[in-house]
């Protein structure tokens, strides 16, 4: 189960309480549950407080909402474990995917991995390139250019998920213009790094330019972002030429390194975690209007690929095995999340850098 599954299962366990009497009839079945990573020290995984959303429609004291719904939700397939916690949040441990189902699940839905089963987003690079070149052609107020991007961005998000109006002026956040002394962000910085900096931060902060965002190092989040990307796919290329291709699979730790089977195993982790999230972070940004979560979330994607591709292929005179086969499918996978990402971004993910 993916966060975002957890939301939707959710939802069904609210409309299934009020269906069985076991809630009133008249109490309101939310269209959308918030479901959010636990804080540090936080009890569980995530966490929602749903409970609260219900609890006034049905006259009753979250505490006492949030027993029916942890009840039906403690024997839904996926969840591990759900606890009850202040006046009614609902906390949950989710079963540990493995890595064949996650990879294999990103791979069968490429780029519209993380996207609700019914949404009508259309990941178009081409359309994407297009409206970038435009931006570059087409001479555009300064305070209207951030505007244009964010709002852009944001309608290719919300397409993502099927509960979620596109952005309307009335829901649109409050966009800051780039700073007046910034001059044409665009002729200097490139279109999609300018983008980059627009989307950053929250829309209603004002986006910083530094010269960083020419640089083609680690200090650049934005390079290491399309860099980590077009590492993927050469570790593709590479390991044809080695005379082998992916499978998911546990990539089995006898066949690794045995002083590096501990640092491996948490790298493998902390990528599998972040791949799992993804969906959910789509579904938040979409709900906050925050597209800034989108871009943290592929500099957290990337930064973990990076540690993670290392040990990908063979190394010295070691032959291809089931555990190299099955690390470059999650690497695979981890490149495909970064060009959805930065296609919705309205971005170009380079195959190679």
């Amino acid at each position: 189960m993916t966060p975002a599954d957890l939301s939707r299962t959710v939802v069904r366990a609210v409309r299934c309480a009020v269906e069985d009497g076991e809630l009133p009839v008249d109490a309101v079945v939310p269209e959308r549950v918030v479901v959010e990573r636990t804080r540090p020290g936080g009890v569980g995984e995530y966490a929602t407080p749903v409970a609260f959303q219900v609890a006034r429609s049905a006259r009753r004291a979250p505490g006492q909402v949030a027993a029916v719904l942890a009840r039906r939700l403690e024997v839904s397939d996926g969840i591990e474990r759900v606890e009850i916690t202040g006046a009614g949040f609902l906390n949950f441990v989710l079963r540990k995917r493995s890595v064949a189902d996650l990879v294999r699940e990103i791979h069968s839905q490429g780029i519209r991995y993380g996207c609700a089963p019914d949404s009508d987003q259309e990941q178009d690079q081409d359309q994407d390139q297009d409206h970038g070149q435009g931006l570059a052609v087409v001479p555009t107020p300064r305070t209207e250019l951030r505007a244009r991007v964010v709002r852009d961005v944001l309608l290719r998000i919300a397409a993502t998920q099927t509960a979620e109006p596109a952005p309307s002026a009335a829901t649109t956040p409050t966009i800051a213009p780039v700073p007046a002394g910034e001059g044409d962000v665009v002729a200097r910085f490139g279109v999609d790094a300018a983008a980059w900096a627009m989307l950053a931060v929250a829309p209603h902060e004002s986006p910083v330019f530094a010269g960083r965002l020419l640089a083609q190092d680690e200090s650049n989040e934005f390079f290491r972002v399309r860099y980590a990307h077009s590492r993927a796919r050469a570790l593709t290329r590479n390991a044809a030429l080695l005379g082998f291709e992916s499978a998911p699979g546990e990539a089995p730790a006898e066949t690794l390194h045995a002083d590096t089977v501990h640092a491996d195993t948490l790298l493998t982790d902390t990528l599998l975690r972040v791949l799992g999230e993804h969906p959910l972070v789509l579904e938040a940004a979409a709900h906050h209007r925050a597209p800034e979560r989108l871009v943290r979330h592929l500099v957290t994607v990337a930064d973990a690929l990076l540690d993670f591709q290392c040990d990908v292929l063979p190394q010295g005179d070691e032959k291809p095995s089931a555990a190299h086969r099955s690390r470059l499918a999650l690497a695979e996978a981890a490149g495909t999340v970064l060009a959805g990402g930065l296609t919705l971004l309205g971005m170009d993910a380079p195959e190679r850098l």
